[in-house]
Parts: structure tokens; C-alpha cells; sequence
């Protein structure tokens, strides 16, 4: 008896057989993930740390270096790159495809306490970290354009609102605007004019700081009621400026406006993005590890309607 036999002598049940596996290949092919590329995971961390005003080259030497010589010891690393800006230092480590990230990256904050001695004193903050992979590219690019707005209100909603709303869609795991900055006051110090008062860049710093002190002014407490004390310190305006007293001098009072030139600005004037010619705020997206790209971007697409009314 051969196993083709039954199926010869029950021709009936052979043929409903053949019908129920083309309808369940059918209905599961409707469940099938599609995917543009293969679910690739490398085991990389990305270091980050940063000393507004410093130069590329105070950067490698005085941060990447301490940083690059504490990672050098780790087990498992494959490659270490590392880039030295204005300001900032970027530093990413790859392990071997068996290295288990959370102990990675364990090891690596464990590299960062060690070299805190090593760094710079006036370092505003640690040194930070993440996981990343990258084999990760964006899914979806969105750009803002306007007529109306300027760029920096435009980032201002990208990075407050629209930033938070795709964050929340599934799917998606980071998000980043770029193209632009936040606004801000510049105040550009005209050297000559400080010297002829007799003045230094310091004073100038120490006038803008004292104006934008934002501390608590306690409270008035009486036999029956306490009242608390509340007051915007906050300077939002280029003309909110301009008017700040910085010395006195022969009974004549020399203010910000007569020593420099104070400007409606943004954050960073070096940073900009461009769409079809148009100025343009950036909005990056990428995905979460493991989740599926088309049906990520579809469902940041279905969100689009709402975030545009």
C-alpha cells in the first residue's frame, strides 16, 4: 500500500482536503509580514558629551581622548569611531554580534565614571549614552514649510507638539527635528564700546544672568492667610533687553543697548533645512528595534490628517 492510495480511493475527501489548505494558505497569507529589508541587530552604543565653546581640537584631546583610552578596555568591541565639533564630542562603539547589549552597556557607563576624573572640571553634564543600531535608517522624512511662519516658530511646534504626537505612534522609536533651532535673543557685543565704558565681557554676563534669575520670592504670612509670591523672571524679547542696566558711571547708567546690538534670533544660526527651495523644519523618524517599517509609516500616515487640522 503506497501513501497515495487513500487519497486514489477517496476522491471526494481528497478534493475537500485540497480545498481546506488553499483557503488556509489563502487566509494566512493576509497575516504574512512584509518588510523592505531583513531584521539586522548590531549591538552599538553612541556616546555622547558636550562643553559649549570649546574647539574641535580641546574636544579630542580633552574629552574623546579620556573617554576613547576607559572604552579601549571593554571585552568585545569591534570598532570605535569618533567625531570632535564645536562643542561636542560623538563617539560610537560596535560589539561583537554575541555581545549582549545591556551588559555592554553596563561596561560602558561603567568606562564613564572611571574617566570623570579625567575630564574637564567644567563639563556642564556626564557624558550620556544610548543603544543604537545602525543598520537603522530613517523610515519616514517630513518637512515643514510655510509662508507665513518663520523658521523658528516652525521648530518650536515641531519639537513641542509634532514631536511628541508621532513619538506616541506604535511602531516609531525616536523621533528628531531638525533644520532649525529654538528662538532666541542674540546680543552681539560691540568690543570698542565696552572697552570706551569701561566695562568687560563679564559685567555683560553677569547683567543677562541676574535678568533671567528664576527663583522663588517666598511668601507674605499673616494670622489667617499665607500668600505666595509669583512674578515672570523671564526675558523673551530682543526690546526686553535692550533697556538692562549694566554699570554706573557719574550718575549716567550704561545699558546693554549702548555696548551691543540685540537681536530676535534663534539658538543656532548654523543650522538650517531646505524643501522644493522652501525653508524648511526637518522631522526624522525611525523605527523601533523589530518593528515592521510599512506598517509603522502607514500609521504615521493615517496621523497625518489630524496633526495638519
Amino acid at each position: 500500500m503506497s501513501i497515495s492510495e487513500p487519497f486514489i480511493r477517496r476522491p471526494v475527501a481528497t478534493t475537500l482536503l485540497t480545498v481546506a489548505i488553499a483557503l488556509t494558505g489563502a487566509v494566512g497569507y493576509k497575516f504574512l509580514p512584509v518588510s523592505p529589508l531583513p531584521q539586522v541587530e548590531f549591538p552599538t552604543i553612541s556616546v555622547g558629551s558636550s562643553l559649549p565653546g570649546a574647539s574641535p581640537d580641546t574636544m579630542a584631546s580633552s574629552v574623546a581622548t579620556p573617554l576613547e583610552r576607559q572604552f579601549g578596555r571593554i571585552a568585545g568591541i569591534t570598532e570605535m569611531t569618533s567625531t570632535s565639533t564645536l562643542g561636542s564630542t560623538s563617539i560610537t562603539i560596535q560589539f561583537d554580534l554575541n555581545r549582549d547589549i545591556n551588559a555592554a552597556a553596563r561596561d560602558v557607563q561603567a568606562a564613564i565614571n572611571a574617566a570623570r576624573g579625567q575630564l574637564p572640571a567644567n563639563l556642564p553634564n556626564n557624558p550620556s549614552y544610548r543603544k543604537v543600531n545602525p543598520a537603522d535608517a530613517p523610515i519616514v522624512l517630513l518637512s515643514l514649510t510655510s509662508d507665513l511662519v518663520d523658521r523658528a516658530r516652525m521648530y518650536d511646534i515641531a519639537s513641542s507638539i509634532l514631536q511628541q504626537k508621532l513619538a506616541q505612534v506604535e511602531g516609531v522609536g525616536q523621533v528628531y527635528v531638525g533644520g532649525g533651532a529654538l528662538p532666541a535673543v542674540r546680543v552681539d557685543v560691540n568690543p570698542t564700546a565696552l572697552y570706551n565704558s569701561g566695562l568687560g565681557l563679564e559685567d555683560v554676563r553677569a547683567t543677562l544672568a541676574a535678568a533671567n534669575a528664576n527663583r522663588p520670592k517666598g511668601q507674605l504670612a499673616g494670622a489667617d492667610r499665607t500668600y505666595s509670591l509669583s512674578t515672570t523672571d523671564q526675558l523673551l524679547k530682543a526690546k526686553e533687553y535692550e533697556p538692562l542696566i549694566i554699570h554706573y558711571s557719574n550718575g549716567a547708567a550704561t545699558r546693554l543697548a549702548d555696548v551691543a546690538t540685540v537681536t530676535d534670533s534663534v539658538e543656532d544660526i548654523r543650522t538650517g533645512g531646505i524643501s522644493n527651495g522652501k525653508p524648511a523644519v526637518i522631522i526624522i523618524i525611525f523605527r523601533q528595534p523589530g518593528a515592521n517599517i510599512i506598517a509603522t509609516v502607514d500609521r504615521v500616515r493615517a496621523l497625518m490628517p489630524t496633526l495638519q487640522g
